[in-house]
């Protein structure tokens, strides 16, 4: 029994992170964020929703300055106040925001936020078992090899999260007649409004894939799509 012990302890640890991650983002998302009101986005929105068969889909702006947008586990959309920003000041279009609406949209159609919270609670779990399993074998090093294990496998799951988010947005996008033009040219954009220098760091790293492979990935998307038309 003694030798499942850590196993126990982490999968406890787990459960008790995932209710503390939930409520935590919950609680800070409600504190730090307002309706989007911005007419011409609202409009894209009723456009986005009109093409899923919504009533509406509300997008809220979270007050923090890094360019991201967030799909919160329980279903909420957020763009944050740095993006929004960005597109007042005409450095991203419209369309282009309709575009991180869509792509939102997806991981909570696909069920990746809450999903998320889950594997990031198991992999803290899994990180903790390993590194007291490890570290006993191999003291010193273990709880090194430990952490790296478990960053490679959230980089894949959240690498593979983002692929299908990906083509959840473009078919959403091309149903909605805004089209995956503005998709792409935001791919294109994002690392100079991020201020990410990703191109350096090897693909299976990151939590999100390279720009020109996700520009690849929907333009073959679009020609199977082309090709079904035609036959």
């Amino acid at each position: 029994m003694l030798k499942f012990t850590p196993i126990l302890l982490a999968v406890l640890y787990a459960l008790a992170m995932y209710h503390f991650s939930a409520w935590r983002t919950r609680k800070e998302l409600d504190a730090r964020s307002t309706e989007l009101a911005d007419a011409d986005l609202l409009r894209l929105c009723a456009r986005l929703a009109q093409a899923l068969d919504l009533p509406r889909i509300k997008v809220h702006i979270y007050d923090i300055t890094p360019v991201n947008g967030l799909a919160a586990p329980d279903g909420r959309i957020f763009i944050t106040r740095g993006f929004y920003d960005k597109y007042r000041r005409g450095e991203v279009s419209g369309d282009e925001m309709a575009s991180v609406i869509a792509h939102e949209l997806g991981h909570v159609a696909l069920g990746h936020s809450r999903r998320r919270m889950i594997d990031f609670s198991g992999q803290n779990a899994m990180r903790t078992a390993l590194a007291m399993i490890l570290g006993r074998i191999l003291p010193g090093v273990g709880i090194w090899i430990a952490n790296a294990l478990a960053s490679l496998l959230a980089a894949r799951l959240s690498r593979q999260d983002e692929y299908e988010a990906d083509a959840y947005a473009a078919a959403l996008l091309t149903r909605a007649e805004i089209g995956t033009e503005a998709q792409k040219s935001l791919f294109r954009k994002l690392e100079a409004l991020t201020g990410a220098r990703g191109a350096t760091t090897p693909a299976w790293l990151l939590s999100h894939p390279k720009t020109q492979e996700r520009i690849a990935a929907i333009e073959a998307l679009e020609s199977r799509w082309k090709s079904v038309s035609e036959t």
